[in-house]
């Protein structure tokens, strides 16, 4: 099975996602960074997931600057292999190990290589051989209908369905924005809220973030399928 992380914008909780994801699927798990950008030689992002998943990790292509991979790369004179390479690396993966989780960099349409490949690419390419679910990570707050409308009709735009939205960073306090967004999300998009995660939750102890992974990834669903929150999540 290949999972893809893909989200509206940076810094939405991808990361976070990816760890949960990887934590749930279970052993002979690993997780997949085509390009990570805006990281040293010493602390990539993905390396994140392993510390909170405990799970084996990869990146593609690394780059220092904090840009979209395509930008870093030309402005460092670097070549980014094209899509089409990264799928055959996934597809090689997938065939070691029971599930491959796939962060992207930035949202859908970030360019991961020098040639002009997405994530949207990289995941219709995957889906035309193997099952694929891909997760759509949000905010809750304001501006998070149209950015999230429009990811989700990206996707659908290649055959593409998305198996369910994410709230990333949910405060402990919601305003009113957060508070109807929790149930608009799922009805204007017609992908369900599948998992909400807490603001805070990637500082969290390895061990206290995977005890906690089952009740984040089952808060958020009412008898109805309507988005519902508990009133803490940590």
């Amino acid at each position: 099975m290949i999972l893809i992380v893909t989200g509206t914008d940076t810094g939405v909780g991808k990361t976070v996602t990816t760890a949960a994801l990887a934590v749930r699927a279970g052993p002979g798990t690993i997780a997949v960074k085509p390009a990570q950008t805006g990281v040293g030689t010493d602390e990539p992002d993905i390396r994140a997931v392993a510390h909170l998943a405990g799970c084996e990790v990869v990146e593609f292509t690394r780059l220092e600057d904090p840009l979209a991979p395509d930008t870093a790369a030309r402005l460092r004179g670097v070549e980014i292999p094209p899509v089409g390479a990264h799928a055959a690396r996934v597809r090689e993966l997938a065939r070691k190990h029971d599930t491959v989780v796939v962060e992207g960099a930035g949202g859908l349409l970030v360019r991961l290589d020098t040639s002009g490949g997405t994530l949207l690419d990289l995941a219709a390419d995957l889906a035309r051989d193997h099952p694929v679910r891909i997760y759509v990570v949000t905010r809750i707050g304001l501006g998070t209908l149209n950015h999230t409308e429009l990811t989700v009709g990206a996707l659908r735009s290649r055959g593409l369905e998305p198996a369910g939205l994410v709230l990333g960073a949910v405060p402990d306090e919601l305003g009113l924005a957060e508070q109807c967004n929790r149930t608009e999300l799922p009805r204007v998009t017609g992908v369900p809220v599948v998992a909400a995660f807490p603001d805070g939750a990637g500082s969290l102890a390895p061990e206290r973030f995977r005890e906690r992974v089952g009740t984040w990834l089952s808060a958020v669903q009412d008898s109805n399928g309507e988005g519902t929150l508990p009133s803490r999540l940590i």
